[in-house]
């Protein structure tokens, strides 16, 4: 099965039982009357219908922003349903473990139930409260004394996933921020677009207007697989942006290489090659490479570039799925340190997949001072 049917069925099965044991697991279980229980598996299952029309819509039809919206937040729901469980399943087993009198144990179910209930929705409105903020300008200072000097300003901007609510006024407004900060280069580090590119080229024809000294460097990430790969790369290229595949070329003081994303080895097409990305390049030399998950330093096959850039990981868009993320991926967000004069970055994303909500991550432009 192809990775663009494998997805989103996968996608939907892991839901849908997720929506299942809800019912199963806590709101069977719930001191709540009759009429409430049969109102939330109303609520489960309009829920459910609305992740499969979510699923629908990035691939088959494109509906109304408003309808959209609504579409994309019951992705968090569904998340939110995931943690439900185990957090209910744990009330469960303290009640069961702990010797409470008959009337203290109504009134801890009663009372956990209500609180579990409570912080449900509180988390929901606050993650949707944080996924509404317009991205952050995040200032980072690499100092590798490298360049005599010399400072390079880069802007990096990840995971943007236009399609959807990150539309041509988001792209249009990312693109006056990056601007403002007048640098030297802007690189894009993958998943720019959740449709096909026939669908969002006026939104994504906005990058166009990317101003900077040395142009804008972009390598694909993973979701490119999904939308035709080939007809993104070469509307990009029509864009005047520097596609980086398995490629690299000298900017003044320093070289930029890119590779494909570690999605091409299952997709068995754009596979990534840090070789003929590093073709020409001298070892001594000061590198800048592209690559869109983070874990791609561990095919890095002795080759040692001086700065990385990533993304993929939306430095755990809820909390606290960033500790699922760093099951997969060596970094969730931030700069780090890969030894001697060495670093990565991982950028937080500056849009979102799925629901419209973020916390305990932020979206995020990243001003890079690389000297």
């Amino acid at each position: 099965m192809s990775m663009i049917i494998l997805f989103p069925v996968l996608v939907a099965l892991f839901f849908l039982l997720v929506h299942i044991l809800a019912y199963t697991r806590i709101v069977e279980h719930l001191h709540i009357c009759n009429s409430t229980r049969k109102a939330l598996y109303f609520f489960l299952f309009v829920n459910m219908t609305a992740i499969l029309g979510y699923v629908a819509s990035r691939y088959l039809f494109s509906p109304p922003k408003l309808l959209y919206f609504f579409l994309s937040l019951s992705i968090g729901v569904g998340f939110v349903l995931f943690m439900g469980i185990v957090l209910y399943e744990f009330l469960r087993l303290i009640q069961r473990l702990v010797p409470f009198q008959e009337e203290k144990r109504r009134f801890f179910k009663r009372s956990s139930d209500i609180g579990f209930l409570a912080l449900g929705s509180t988390y929901i409105g606050a993650g949707v409260l944080e996924g509404s903020k317009e991205p952050a300008v995040h200032y980072v200072d690499i100092d590798q004394k490298r360049f005599n000097g010399k400072r390079y300003t880069i802007v990096q901007i990840s995971d943007m996933h236009i399609g959807g609510l990150i539309d041509k006024a988001f792209v249009a407004k990312s693109v006056a921020a990056i601007n403002r900060l007048n640098p030297d280069l802007v690189t894009i580090t993958g998943d720019l677009a959740d449709a096909h590119i026939d669908i969002l080229k006026d939104a994504v024809g906005e990058l166009r207007h990317l101003k900077s000294r040395f142009g804008t460097y972009y390598v694909v990430g993973n979701h490119e697989y999904f939308h035709s790969i080939d007809d993104t790369i070469a509307y990009m290229k029509e864009l005047g942006i520097h596609v980086l595949e398995n490629s690299s070329l000298k900017i003044d003081d320093f070289y930029i290489a890119g590779v494909y994303d570690l999605a091409g080895f299952r997709a068995d097409t754009h596979i990534p090659d840090i070789y003929e990305a590093m073709w020409g390049i001298p070892q001594d030399a000061s590198t800048l490479l592209l690559a869109h998950q983070p874990k791609y330093i561990d095919y890095l096959e002795g080759f040692t570039p001086s700065l990385i850039l990533s993304g993929h990981t939306h430095g755990g868009q809820i909390w606290p799925f960033g500790y699922l993320v760093t099951l997969a991926q060596p970094y969730l967000k931030g700069l780090h340190s890969l030894g001697d004069n060495r670093h990565i970055y991982v950028n937080s994303g500056i849009g979102f997949w799925g629901p419209p909500m973020r916390l305990g991550s932020h979206s995020e432009i990243t001003c890079i001072t690389w000297s």
